[in-house]
């Protein structure tokens, strides 16, 4: 398990725009679980929307991207000053909305990797129901 401080010497990722708060499983080269504590008081709520907060879609998949990135950073040669760059995305979905109070249990894992090139298949639970997924395409460089 890897706490916050654990993250922050990983990911180069800072407030406001760190998504990932704790690392509960790692399968070097293969799985990353991690979770995401969605609060009220989040930046965002503030406009998206006011009398109805939902997490954006694309923070969904921003805190899968760095979910993915923490994944990449573990198979990298630890020397390197090398950086996960999020190269794409596909067949992504969101199937239902993410709230204040939800813990996002963010998925993922790796379907291809060759050299300094990943595909991760990137899935967002709350609960048990999922709510986002999608292909990412990561890039070391």
């Amino acid at each position: 398990m890897y706490d916050i401080e654990d993250i922050l010497e990983i990911l180069p990722h800072r407030f406001p725009f760190l998504l990932v708060d704790r690392v509960v499983e790692l399968e070097e080269e293969k799985r990353v679980v991690a979770l995401k504590n969605v609060t009220y008081n989040e930046n965002f709520f503030q406009g998206h929307y006011p009398e109805k907060p939902i997490m954006p879609g694309v923070l969904i998949i921003e805190a899968l991207a760095q979910t993915g990135g923490f994944l990449m950073l573990n198979i990298a040669d630890e020397e390197s000053d090398a950086l996960p760059y999020f190269a794409g995305i596909d067949k992504a979905k969101f199937r239902k909305p993410v709230v204040p109070g939800d813990q996002l249990k963010l998925c993922c894992e790796v379907i291809k990797l060759k050299g300094r090139v990943a595909k991760v298949r990137a899935e967002a639970f709350v609960g048990d129901d999922l709510v986002a997924e999608g292909r990412l395409l990561f890039a070391m460089k």
